[in-house]
């Protein structure tokens, strides 16, 4: 239970970043735009790095297990591209105007006019995108806490400017900063929220392969998550060694923590 309740209060934590973003929105400027780019593309270097060299052989490990060295590993490409697929569908099915994904959502200030009469449906928008980042965390948490601490940094760190993205259409809509607030927050608690959902509903299924395959799915829908949002977003702050120079730095102290860790 203890494993529990830590997982869910990192998962918890890396949501509820995106009320960060939503009192910059509403009551002041963001930061420097390249330590903004730094700080997304080292989340991005963070993801990649837990991603491929820790969960993702981690289910290996556990699909090898069960059902041997090469089926082991077939299952684990499956579920790694698995992943990535839902991931994907999930954007697909979000209209582009308010999608986080889309170059130019964040900090274009014609589209945050548009946005200013759809501010609820970018909410829950990013309240679809965040669910399966929530049981990424969460289930990171459960099999090793250590991890976790570098995957919810990493989540939440790019959950500030999506905290941004609700914030300020719906201030601007409704000219009120309660109700920014409120739908920046609630649009970060959908982590929680898959977590929770996530748990309850795999809990009583779960055996080693099933473990393998949500670990393997959890590194693609990682890496998508870098490659689509972070690196772009990172790269429309500030300047592209400044992003790439971001992702080197987040990989090497992932790498070093992992080191320190065995």
């Amino acid at each position: 239970m203890h494993e529990v309740l830590v997982a869910f209060a990192l998962t918890l934590g890396a949501g509820l970043a995106t009320s960060i973003g939503g009192v910059l929105g509403v009551f002041g400027k963001a930061g420097s735009t390249k330590t903004l780019s730094l700080g997304l593309g080292f989340s991005a270097g963070v993801m990649i790095y837990v991603s491929l060299f820790e969960i993702l052989p981690k289910g290996r490990d556990a699909l090898a297990g069960v059902h041997g060295e090469v089926p082991g590993n077939w299952l684990m490409v499956l579920g790694f591209f698995s992943g990535i697929a839902a991931i994907a569908i999930i954007d697909h099915l979000v209209p582009s105007a308010v999608n986080p994904h889309e170059p130019g959502t964040i900090g274009d200030k014609h589209r945050k006019h548009a946005l200013m009469r759809t501010g609820l449906m970018t909410a829950v928008a990013l309240g679809i995108h965040n669910f399966p980042e929530g049981f990424a965390t969460f289930m990171a948490g459960l099999q090793s806490p250590e991890i976790a601490i570098s995957v919810a940094v990493a989540i939440a760190l790019h959950n500030i400017p999506e905290g941004l993205a609700v914030a300020v259409p719906v201030y601007q809509a409704t000219g009120s900063r309660a109700k920014a607030l409120t739908w920046s927050s609630v649009s970060g608690l959908a982590e929680p929220a898959g977590a929770l959902i996530g748990y309850l509903v795999l809990f009583p299924f779960m055996s080693d392969t099933l473990l393998g395959l949500v670990f393997a799915a959890i590194a693609g829908i990682m890496v998508f998550i870098s490659l689509d949002e972070l690196l772009p977003s990172a790269e429309e702050y500030g300047e592209h060694h400044l992003a790439i120079y971001g992702v080197i730095a987040g990989m090497a102290v992932m790498a070093v923590s992992l080191v320190l860790l065995l």
